[in-house]
């Protein structure tokens, strides 16, 4: 409802949720919008809006802004930029895409986008097309990988299939994709408890060090807070100094970056270790447990997948990814 700024009864029950198998009985949706409303009120008498509210607010200005361009002195009276890049193109949302596309003034080739389909991890798939951004056939796939060794890149890719797509049928195609340089294998390793996994990742932390690596080229990550105490207790046995990354992401000269997979966008490691990867921990039994909804069930499973890549593929020359048994089963395709 947020996503979409439905603001009335009508068009929150007749909105289409794409991929969605099974509806929502409609006295169910009664009770649901009768909440909405409610917490739109709440946020309207403390004079707060959400941040999909404002986008939508921002593209309405820039909407009335572009019509009186159409009709006026094209001289005097300018959209704000002329060009828009949009990096990390794939986690934006219902609101901001509606804000670039006024921003970009639906005028032909004053946008562009950069993203990678397999690292959408935040957003649930929405139609670009029907927000009036239309990319089929303009699209094309990068090739050539700089940052990720071909044998990381290479098992990293198991997780996401040989194709991704979006809602509009835009294919990515993840073969033919060639990484500039090589180096060691990925290990991955299904422990017995968590001590001798503390131990073997604490090890794999001090031989990367005795080959080179200095501790800020070291990055841990782990599917959520819960586990963070478990990569914190392999930086303290491998004793190296550490930082566990906030939403800031602020990393720190010196020291081993700890952080939950979310936050791994956008870093780079020389080498990284991916913890904690056991059965229920990725993909999240408590995800699961809250889905109603098989194709709801397939986007949980999904994202999750990607989440893995993401912290897989911050390592540039040298990644360990360790759980304890019974480990998750994505790490059996990640081993094939």
């Amino acid at each position: 409802m947020d996503a979409w700024q439905l603001e009335s009864w009508e068009s929150y029950r007749d909105v289409v949720r794409l991929g969605r198998k099974t509806r929502l009985p409609e006295p169910r949706r009664v009770v649901l919008w009768s909440i909405f409303e409610r917490v739109r009120a709440g946020l309207s008498s403390r004079n707060m809006i959400t941040l999909s509210a404002m986008f939508t607010k921002l593209a309405a200005t820039f909407d009335k802004t572009s019509e009186v361009l159409e009709t006026s002195d094209v001289s005097t009276r300018r959209p704000p930029f002329d060009l828009v890049v949009v990096d990390e193109s794939q986690d934006i949302s219902v609101a901001h895409l509606r804000f670039f596309a006024a921003l970009g003034g639906h005028r032909p080739d004053a946008l562009f986008f950069a993203g990678d389909l397999g690292q959408r991890i935040f957003q649930q798939p929405f139609s670009w097309l029907a927000l009036g951004v239309d990319i089929r056939g303009r699209s094309r796939t990068l090739r050539v990988n700089y940052r990720t060794s071909h044998q990381i890149r290479m098992q990293a890719d198991r997780l996401l299939g040989p194709e991704v797509s979006d809602a509009d049928g835009n294919r990515e195609e993840r073969g033919h994709t060639v990484s500039v340089f090589n180096g060691p294998a990925p290990d991955i390793r299904v422990l017995s408890s968590q001590e001798e996994e503390t131990a073997r990742v604490a090890e794999w932390i001090l031989e990367r060090a005795k080959e080179g690596v200095a501790p800020h080229e070291f990055g841990v990550f782990v599917r959520s807070a819960a586990e963070l105490d478990r990569a914190s207790a392999a930086a303290k046995q491998a004793g190296v100094p550490f930082k566990i990354l906030d939403e800031n992401v602020e990393t720190a000269g010196g020291h081993v970056c700890i952080s939950t997979m979310h936050l791994a966008k956008g870093l780079e490691f020389r080498a990284v270790v991916v913890m904690a990867c056991d059965d229920e921990v990725i993909p999240l039994q408590e995800r699961i447990e809250t889905v109603g909804d098989d194709a709801d069930l397939q986007e949980v499973y999904d994202t999750e997948r990607h989440l893995l890549y993401v912290a897989c593929t911050r390592a540039r020359d040298h990644l360990l990814v360790t759980s304890v048994a019974p480990a998750s089963e994505f790490l059996d395709d990640l081993r094939m």
